[in-house]
């Protein structure tokens, strides 16, 4: 008799879950909409074995035929795409949603719980320990370094100016923002710029890769059949490189840190050795923070250094990048850009830039906003819903993984005049009008999990970009080497063709 009570019990409990987890989520999905999908596999072949740019076109035609706010099904797991305005508001604007969706554990290998990762009572400790860290004085001494790693970058460009080739400079913008990131986080050089066949880089290259396949390869999102694939073995092998030099760092720092402290020399042929910069770094803050009461282990600190230094390079690279592109597209645009920066700096390229002259430059705020609508550096990002939900009138169930596009919305002819056209103006309109709404432009997230580092990105974009333009006057190929636009949806959003321009020495 109590067996069966028992039984009974435990098939009622498991009816209730199996209920709530995946019935009620097909109920409420249904309601929702999308595209038609197929038992267990739901609408993974819609993306599988698709080249990274078929995958993004694909997605963006769901978009127009399904609407601005849809489901997927990717295998049992419920996706809910969305573009609307009014959706990404109360759900970015909440401190309910704050818990990152099921893609973000991708990046758990190489960046454990740090900032990005994290969720409740311990993202609020570190985004806490963290915000000083992008206080206008400790950015100075970011410019400072900025302004370094630009000066070198400008003379790798040389050789393409005085030949007048036409050449892609994605790739060597990289290896300036992975440059400016290593010392800015570390406080130590890789010189990707002068190395950039290095094991680190090569490193990174190899995880952003992995991750990004994680995201849509159905076979590849759970861990026991990743476990079995050969990505596993290359993420197992990228990441030693990658958290064995974030650990060789902090530990050299940390050394050096009480020696200071303790009143002796400073290990200077130790930090020579490995690079180490006598600029106080993110790092160095780390490891004179405290959470509630007691310093930061080794691995917490790696966590955060690994996320500033994902966060932080790539997405530069791509704004940078496009930014780039549409000055060479819009010669009127470059001319006033580089007229401002004239009147602000002067005439003397070698003088350097300091943080408030970089806020003198308004007209380049404008093309910054204007390229991140039209090429937001992080093409979606994430929410996890928790429990059962109303918002706008739609039913999120419990579960669903809530992917928020701003790439889409910032293209979507109901929220912009003429989305297609490069038009820095809009930003000292449009923007400003009462009845817009915020939410519709959202490159840098929005929210209690906004992007901290927001400052420091536009910082390091206008430093570099006005070092390029003393220099050099930014020119598109030639027509016979024109590409129509294509893009690759990866952790960032990256050219497909990468982005080809040539260079003319300025006078």
């Amino acid at each position: 008799m109590i067996l069966g009570v028992c039984v009974a019990l435990g098939a009622i409990a498991l009816t209730v879950y199996l209920y709530r987890k995946f019935f009620g989520a097909l109920y409420y999905a249904a309601k929702i909409g999308g595209p038609p999908g197929y038992p267990l596999l739901g609408n993974a072949l819609l993306f599988i074995n698709k080249p990274p740019p078929e995958f993004f076109l694909t997605l963006q035609n769901t978009i127009q035929e399904s609407g601005k706010c849809f489901r997927l099904w990717l295998g049992p797991e419920l996706l809910i795409v969305v573009t609307d305005a009014k959706v990404a508001e109360a759900i970015l604007s909440s401190p309910k949603y704050i818990e990152k969706s099921g893609e973000y554990d991708f990046l758990r290998p190489w960046l454990g719980d740090g900032l990005l990762t994290s969720s409740n009572r311990k993202w609020f400790a570190n985004r806490k320990i963290i915000t000083p860290t992008f206080h206008f004085k400790i950015l100075e001494q970011f410019v400072e370094i900025f302004d370094q790693q630009s000066n070198i970058f400008v003379d790798q460009l040389l050789p393409k100016a005085e030949t007048g080739e036409c050449f892609d400079v994605f790739p060597l913008v990289t290896l300036c923002a992975l440059d400016v990131i290593c010392e800015s986080a570390m406080g130590t050089t890789v010189n990707a710029q002068i190395l950039s066949d290095s094991e680190y880089v090569r490193a990174v290259k190899e995880i952003t890769y992995i991750i990004h396949l994680r995201t849509y390869d159905v076979m590849n999102r759970y861990n026991v059949l990743f476990s079995l694939s050969s990505y596993r073995r290359r993420q197992d092998k990228a990441l030693k490189i990658l958290h064995g030099y974030t650990n060789s760092v902090i530990q050299s720092r940390r050394q050096a840190l009480a020696q200071r402290n303790s009143g002796k020399a400073m290990l200077e042929r130790q930090e020579s050795d490995i690079g180490l910069r006598k600029k106080v770094a993110f790092l160095d803050m780390l490891l004179q923070a405290t959470v509630d009461g007691r310093p930061l282990t080794d691995e917490e600190i790696r966590e955060e250094v690994d996320t500033f230094m994902f966060e932080g390079h790539d997405t530069t690279t791509s704004a940078i990048s496009f930014l780039l592109y549409r000055l060479a597209k819009h010669p009127d645009i470059q001319r006033k850009v580089y007229d401002e920066i004239i009147s602000v700096v002067g005439e003397d390229r070698t003088l350097p830039v300091n943080l408030s002259q970089l806020n003198e430059f308004h007209y380049l705020d404008l093309v910054i906003k204007e390229t991140l609508r039209m090429y937001p550096s992080v093409p979606f990002f994430g929410r996890k819903i928790t429990e059962n939900s109303e918002i706008a009138n739609i039913t999120f169930p419990a579960g669903a993984n809530i992917i928020i596009m701003p790439f889409f919305m910032g293209r979507d002819p109901d929220y912009f005049d003429d989305p297609l056209h490069f038009r820095p103006e809009r930003f000292a309109s449009e923007m400003s009008a009462e009845k817009s709404n915020p939410y519709r432009y959202v490159p840098f997230s929005a929210g209690p999990r906004n992007c901290i580092g927001q400052k420091f990105a536009l910082a390091e974009i206008k430093s570099l970009t006005s070092k390029i333009l003393r220099h050099y006057e930014i020119l598109p190929p030639q027509q016979d080497q024109h590409q129509e636009e294509s893009f690759i949806a990866e952790v960032i959003l990256r050219p497909t063709h990468g982005i080809p321009i040539r260079l003319q020495k300025r006078q």
